[in-house]
């Protein structure tokens, strides 16, 4: 594999551990917090701020020691035309996720009197988007070998 391909995958698997952690947490969060409140008004609270910024801390931290191993173990590669063509194709699949998650999360935002649902929603897409940029990324280098 070359860099490119693994630093998609140590991404990927970033994003998606970062992810499933805010995800789990957030639900507990609200459970104990908001639990008899209907979903339609339910509000982003303090504590979820606090989870979201360290989830953020969780990805840095693993894109960063990902990345430092694979520079140490193996060498740098610059990118070449395929490189660059690869990511403007997954890039375009990623923008279309995040167009359509960012329509549904404003139609939602019109039915529902919270942020909650609408903030998630928008979040959810977001993180969709990245992945589903990174998986077309690397199912297309998959098919070139």
């Amino acid at each position: 594999m070359s860099f490119r391909e693994k630093s998609l995958w140590v991404m990927l698997l970033g994003l998606a551990g970062a992810s499933a952690f805010y995800s789990y947490n957030v639900a507990s969060v609200n459970q104990v917090l908001q639990p008899d409140i209907d979903w339609r008004a339910m509000s982003v609270l303090p504590p979820m701020v606090g989870l979201f910024i360290a989830a953020v801390v969780v990805l840095v931290v693993f894109s960063v020691v990902g990345h430092a191993v694979m520079a140490i173990v193996d060498r740098r590669t610059g990118e070449d035309e395929r490189d660059r063509l690869i990511a403007l194709k997954g890039e375009q699949i990623g923008g279309f996720v995040l167009a359509c998650g960012v329509f549904f999360s404003l139609w939602l935002a019109v039915i529902s009197s919270g942020n909650f649902l609408f903030t998630h929603l928008l979040l959810a897409f977001w993180v969709l988007a990245q992945m589903a940029e990174y998986i077309a990324q690397l199912v297309i280098y998959r098919m070139e070998r």
